[in-house]
């Protein structure tokens, strides 16, 4: 299984809620895909096979709200940066 990271770009058009309502679709999707995943809001990591790719980069491009969005494969060194980011992230949310 691969280590993903999406991050997607909504019209800025969109009230609060109709983002959080968009972002909370895309989140669904990859639960109803693997029944797990990490993260939320417009940046997601994920671990996936390679064919949930296609079905959530369909799901963004039929969605009228999404302007761009991109999905990259994270190699060991982005994979260790992120958990330090998250760590990172952690410890100010503590305080």
């Amino acid at each position: 299984m691969n280590q993903y990271e999406t991050v997607f770009i909504l019209t800025p058009v969109l009230s609060d809620d109709q983002m959080k309502e968009t972002a909370a679709k895309f989140k669904k999707v990859l639960n109803a895909i693997q029944k797990k995943s990490t993260g939320f809001y417009c940046l997601v990591e994920f671990k996936a096979e390679p064919s949930v790719i296609k079905t959530l980069e369909t799901a963004f491009r039929r969605d009228e709200k999404v302007i761009r969005f991109q999905t990259v494969k994270l190699d060991k060194y982005a994979v260790e940066y992120a958990e330090k980011r998250r760590a990172k992230l952690g410890k100010k949310e503590e305080a």
